[in-house]
């Protein structure tokens, strides 16, 4: 596969897992500073990584929220849970487990702010609806 069709095939998948709205935001936030790491994201972590057969997107989806749990990655934490919920196959339950099984690996304090972030943008799926 060449660049191009790894920028083609991680496009579609960001797109699918983040939505529309989300990519066009970041693709009209494009600047000659920050185009060529929008293009790297774009091409790596979603075209060669997210299409990986290996793990379904659901799967993903929660090493991902954990992980920004781990690294307290609070904008990441959001935009993933918000995906999450508003397309991607996870349910509040889900999200709340998946807070509760990083409270033993990442600590307690993590978790408590996870809980907060996540009923956050939980309220705002639900008042979107």
């Amino acid at each position: 596969m060449d660049e191009k069709e790894r920028h083609e095939r991680g496009m579609a998948k960001r797109r699918k897992v983040l939505g529309n709205e989300w990519v066009d935001r970041a693709n009209a936030k494009k600047t000659a500073f920050n185009e060529e790491f929008q293009e790297l994201i774009t091409r790596y972590a979603w075209g060669e990584i997210w299409t990986r057969p290996h793990f379904d997107e659901r799967t993903r989806r929660v090493l991902v929220i954990g992980t920004m749990i781990a690294l307290a990655q609070w904008d990441e934490f959001r935009l993933h849970v918000r995906a999450a919920l508003a397309g991607g196959g996870l349910s509040e339950a889900d999200i709340k487990e998946v807070i509760l099984q990083q409270a033993i690996y990442c600590g307690v304090p993590a978790a408590n702010h996870a809980f907060k972030e996540a009923a956050e943008v939980m309220a705002e799926v639900a008042k979107a609806k």
